[in-house]
């Protein structure tokens, strides 16, 4: 571990069964040597709590734990995360385990950060057994207070499904067709709450026990089910697994993504890299490997949108067991002879030159909106069209701002958006009523909206917000949508553009969705050039108080979406972190005393860039020459400037 530059393990995360082998009878002597040792070499430790595998005689003693689909069938031991989140059996055995684990070791030296569970919701983001429904029924009335009020906000008369008491109240289980959309909806809520009121318990036993040490459990980038804006509030550190499929030719945005996300989740603080792999992961389909140079370009990724440090799973290949072929620091074979070990003695001798970026900011001055709740009520059945999806349509805004070099934080409709200069919202279905008016407000006082289609439409209660589409936006686009027109697989619709510029028109498409509009008083950008909607406005632009709001009414093809989103951000005045060659990623993270600019080729070819005035490589003999630097494929560059030369 010294060797490979290791400064901090995570351990213990499926200790559960070799912690506790006996209801209450602990067995620490091999944890305590395995701490001892870490520490002896001056290794710290981030201690997990063990509890996302419930050992096998709790379920044997109690199969009334073990989680139920909606269609009534139980999930058996054998894998991990076999327990129902509402079950007192698991909550009082997770409570006796973080316990007895936090009252040996509060004091252990090696001891720097908590690891609670492990991917929470990962195999069982909800169960439907009779405890969980139990549990749901007082979630709702804590909610709504009665029974009333549980059927106005799910509009039980729809259906004949009114209820008289909250007996009768259940899950949203299999059903003839689909159950009510709100109580899908509240149950999507109820399931990421209760997971987290899991995660709660063992966190409150923690901060009492050890009030100094910072507690964590590990995100999965956009995980559905979980909604992490208010799981990150509880966290001491945002942390991140981040698991990029080699065979993806966008590999490196999809993590940008993650981390400008994870970032975001806390308010700008730098996060952790909780887990990546050192080469292949054993899950997919095929598991390709890393290429060469290709782990280190994504961990230092990593770095330079915010994270403070980046780890892996795992440190030793396994011998046995589900995850055998997944790599690992050390791999089944001699170190000497594999890549992979050299690749990451290489990584840890060049993190440990890299001290001053710790604590330091990512500056962006764009936000994508991205609200969970919006997220599932957007992708309920029995929409218009159920082909527009939510992180589809996030990357097809966050594709052309990587491209540009524009960074980029996500945000609540309800967060402070007055620090940034373009806001961004793809497809926000579901918006709250102080959402709206937050939004609303921010353009009004001189902010930049740029809002795509099927946005505004429901209310917090999946409730269709009524008096014209999208309704709490109208006067803020200046528009009214008429009608939805949901396209085919195959079905595309003509975009003329006028080119102001030019003085001509260009022609582009839409697919997926199509709207008619009709227009008060907004500019119109863009018209549709076929089909039955020819000649009405495909794309506006409206001026609202002190500032601009444009919507798009289709999903437009790649190319003419990036002159969509350059033109918007030369609008309100953003501009990219740094022009360079087309496949290289500059990021800048802002210090005290200057500035650090990450420069990332995920090009297959060598590039020529030209270095600003006065920067300094921090990662090693970079060939700079007449002010240019030679940045090879998968290559990085790290260049420090003082505060008097940082980029602005």
């Amino acid at each position: 571990m010294r060797e490979a530059g290791v400064n901090l393990v995570s351990l213990g995360i499926f200790s559960w069964s070799r912690l506790e082998p006996q209801e209450g009878k602990f067995d620490f002597a091999w944890l305590d040597r395995i701490m001892n040792l870490l520490h002896e070499g001056g290794i710290s430790v981030d201690l997990a709590t063990a509890t996302a595998s419930p050992p096998p005689w709790m379920s044997h003693a109690h199969p009334e734990m073990l989680p139920v689909l909606a269609d009534g069938v139980r999930l058996w031991p054998g894998g991990r995360q076999h327990y129902c989140p509402s079950s007192s059996i698991y909550r009082d055995g997770t409570r006796r385990l973080v316990d007895a684990l936090a009252t040996r070791y509060a004091e252990h030296p090696a001891l720097v950060m908590w690891h609670v569970g492990n991917e929470y919701g990962c195999h069982v983001p909800a169960c439907f057994c009779d405890v969980s429904a139990r549990a749901f029924r007082k979630w709702l009335t804590e909610r709504y207070g009665d029974i009333a009020g549980l059927n106005r906000a799910w509009g039980t008369d729809f259906w004949s499904q009114r209820y008289s008491s909250w007996d009768e109240v259940l899950p949203p289980r299999r059903t003839p067709t689909w159950p009510n959309p709100t109580q899908q909806l509240d149950f999507m809520r109820f399931s990421s709450d209760e997971l987290l009121e899991c995660y709660e318990i063992e966190h409150r036993i923690l901060t009492e026990r050890t009030p100094n040490i910072p507690v964590t459990t590990n995100f999965m980038r956009f995980f559905k089910p979980l909604d992490y804006w208010k799981w990150a509030e509880r966290e001491d550190i945002v942390t991140d697994d981040v698991y990029q499929d080699p065979l993806d030719p966008e590999a490196g945005m999809h993590a940008a993504m993650a981390g400008d996300l994870m970032r975001s989740l806390g308010h700008g603080k730098p996060w952790l890299l909780m887990e990546q792999s050192p080469n292949r992961v054993n899950w997919r389909e095929v598991n390709a490997p890393k290429l060469p140079g290709q782990m280190r370009l994504w961990s230092l990724q990593a770095l330079a949108r915010g994270a403070d440090g980046v780890m892996f799973f795992q440190w030793r290949q396994s011998r046995a067991g589900a995850e055998k072929f997944h790599s690992a620091m050390v791999p089944h074979g001699p170190t000497q002879s594999s890549p992979t070990w050299h690749e990451v003695v290489q990584l840890g001798a060049e993190l440990r030159g890299l001290d001053a970026l710790r604590g330091s900011r990512v500056p962006a001055n764009v936000a994508i909106l991205f609200d969970w709740e919006s997220w599932w009520a957007l992708e309920l059945p029995s929409k218009p069209s159920n082909r527009i999806q939510q992180v589809a349509q996030l990357e097809a805004f966050y594709r052309p701002l990587f491209e540009a070099n524009v960074t980029a934080d996500f945000a609540r409709p309800t967060d402070d958006l007055s620090g940034y200069k373009l806001v961004v919202a793809p497809s926000l279905y579901m918006v709250s009523d102080a959402g709206a008016a937050n939004l609303a407000a921010y353009v009004e006082k001189g902010g930049n909206l740029l809002m795509s289609f099927f946005s505004g439409i429901v209310d917090v209660n999946e409730h269709i917000r009524l008096g014209g589409y999208p309704q709490p936006f109208v006067r803020v686009l200046g528009l009214q949508v008429l009608d939805w027109v949901p396209l085919g697989d195959s079905e595309k619709v003509a975009i003329e553009f006028a080119d102001a510029g030019k003085g001509s028109n260009y022609r582009a498409t839409g697919d997926i969705w199509a709207e008619l509009i009709e227009v008060h008083g907004a500019d119109v950008i863009a018209t549709f050039a076929s089909s039955h909607l020819n000649g009405s406005a495909a794309v506006t632009l409206n001026r609202f108080g002190a500032g601009t709001a444009q919507y798009v009414s289709t999903q437009l093809d790649p190319i003419a979406l990036e002159n969509l989103v350059r033109s918007a951000c030369a609008r309100a005045g953003v501009s990219p972190v740094m022009n360079v060659p087309a496949g290289v990623e500059a990021v800048q993270r802002d210090m005290a005393d200057g500035s650090l600019l990450f420069l990332l080729n995920h090009g297959a070819a060598t590039v020529e860039i030209a270095v600003p005035g006065g920067a300094v490589s921090l990662n090693g003999g970079k060939a700079m020459r007449d002010g240019r630097l030679h940045l090879e494929p998968r290559d990085v560059a790290i260049l420090r400037r003082s505060e008097a030369g940082a980029p602005a």
